[in-house]
């Protein structure tokens, strides 16, 4: 089996990984928020020291998620698959999810599997995915409501997971949806979806690939800036 190296920079948490074997055998994570710029390069610099590794390929959460986290996360693997000379496997970061809990849990056969990612406001980043983790319904950018996937839990029980999760829970109301708490993407829990990806000569090209956005990034200025503008404004008028 494979050395890999795995990084998870999509959501607020950030975590490295290097396995072998299947196992896990050096692991640094930070749960404390987004501080993916200061905290990877060190992260990784100090499993290679720890372990005097030489991976066989780098795995990296590619999205949807988000779009800063996501971006630090591809470069720095790209760059590491340069200098390795290793080739680069990409993990969705749905499916990451959706395996992580089917993985602890025993589903009845029409159970889906709905992973949930914070694109902000009422909008989430989701699937659905059924038991044996193949897609359901697509990947999709979706706006919640009262009114969201009552099709899809007129027919089967659903499980919500994910950072997008908990704010759903008071429109999302139906019998047949199920909430999961504290279920975040992590570098460990790509080892098995890396391998399988591995095994089967599933890479990705290292100079054009780019993390799955979903959305386009949009820009935003901050208050503090937009009330100096304002003032600027008005004092020259």
């Amino acid at each position: 089996m494979p050395s890999i190296l795995h990084i998870e920079t999509s959501t607020t948490v950030c975590s490295v990984v290097l396995s072998e074997n299947g196992k896990v055998v050096s692991e640094r994570i930070s749960l404390t928020g987004p501080s993916h710029a200061s905290l990877l390069g060190v992260f990784v610099q100090e499993i290679l020291q720890e372990t005097n590794a030489h991976p066989d390929a780098v795995a990296v959460s590619c999205g949807p998620g988000s779009y800063t986290g996501l971006r630090i996360g591809v470069s720095t693997a790209k760059g590491l698959c340069y200098g390795w000379n290793v080739p680069l496997i990409a993990v969705n970061t749905l499916q990451l999810l959706a395996s992580t809990v089917a993985a602890g849990k025993q589903a009845e056969e029409n159970t889906l599997f709905c992973p949930m990612i914070d694109a902000r406001r009422m909008e989430v980043f989701s699937a659905f995915y059924d038991k044996d983790l193949k897609l359901f319904r697509e990947i999709a950018a979706d706006i919640v409501d009262e009114n969201s996937y009552l099709d899809i839990l007129a027919d089967h029980k659903v499980l919500f997971f994910g950072n997008g999760a908990d704010k759903c829970r008071s429109s999302i109301t139906h019998p047949n949806a199920e909430f999961i708490d504290d279920i975040q993407p992590k570098a460990a829990n790509m080892i098995p979806l890396a391998e399988k990806a591995f095994a089967a000569g599933e890479f990705v090209d290292v100079a054009y690939f780019e993390p799955f956005y979903l959305k386009e990034f949009v820009a935003t200025v901050p208050k503090n800036k937009v009330l100096n503008v304002e003032q600027g404004a008005k004092s020259n008028a």
